[in-house]
């Protein structure tokens, strides 16, 4: 079987807060977090280089720091969800096919796959902004499926997003809602679908 998991809410909760107020400067723009999470969705896509990205964030911030320093205040927002890292652990032991599933970008992806071990657990990675779409665009279903031999109907998707679960059942996938303080339903929908044991 392959598994197709999100990161964001599955794998690594995230709180943006204290990265935010760690980088932010006396003459910041008051709504300097906003104006930057409204431009994520092109960055996500690949569709705004990080140069052109970091150089329109730094100013709404007053940030005077260096690139390694933003990279390492804004990839620090991330928690492991460790239930769901138990549950990868035995999903690869079973030999399933385990590939990341999630809108990301050129600061977060790689800082977490180096950083936290669930990942040495996955066979690929489907990134938002190598594959050039972001969910629940169907773009990013269709590259993704053709570019690793994905067979919907025997595959599971786990996000914790609405939409984009409902993009994934239209594309055929077993898909599921995750939310990461009931776990437990996760496993219960695994069992009664014969998908985990």
């Amino acid at each position: 079987m392959t598994y197709l998991i999100d990161i964001g809410n599955v794998l690594l909760s995230f709180d943006f807060a204290p990265a935010i107020q760690s980088i932010t400067g006396p003459n910041a723009d008051p709504e300097a977090f906003q104006k930057i999470m409204a431009a994520k969705d092109p960055f996500e896509a690949g569709q705004t280089p990080l140069r052109e990205y970091l150089d329109f964030a730094y100013p709404l911030l007053d940030f005077k720091g260096t690139d390694a320093d933003f990279t390492t205040a804004w990839c620090s927002i991330f928690t492991p969800i460790i239930p769901m890292w138990e549950l990868i652990s035995s999903l690869a032991k079973q030999g399933n096919r385990l590939i990341l599933y999630s809108n990301t970008n050129e600061i977060h992806a790689p800082a977490i796959v180096k950083e936290h071990s669930v990942f040495k657990h996955f066979d690929h990675a489907v990134f938002s902004h190598e594959i050039g779409a972001i969910k629940p665009d169907s773009v990013f279903f269709t590259r993704s499926f053709d570019k690793f031999q994905i067979i919907p109907e025997e595959t599971v998707y786990i996000d914790d997003m609405a939409e984009n679960i409902e993009a994934g059942i239209g594309h055929g996938l077993k898909s599921f809602r995750y939310d990461y303080s009931d776990h437990q339903a996760l496993l219960t929908w695994l069992e009664d679908n014969q998908l985990f044991t």
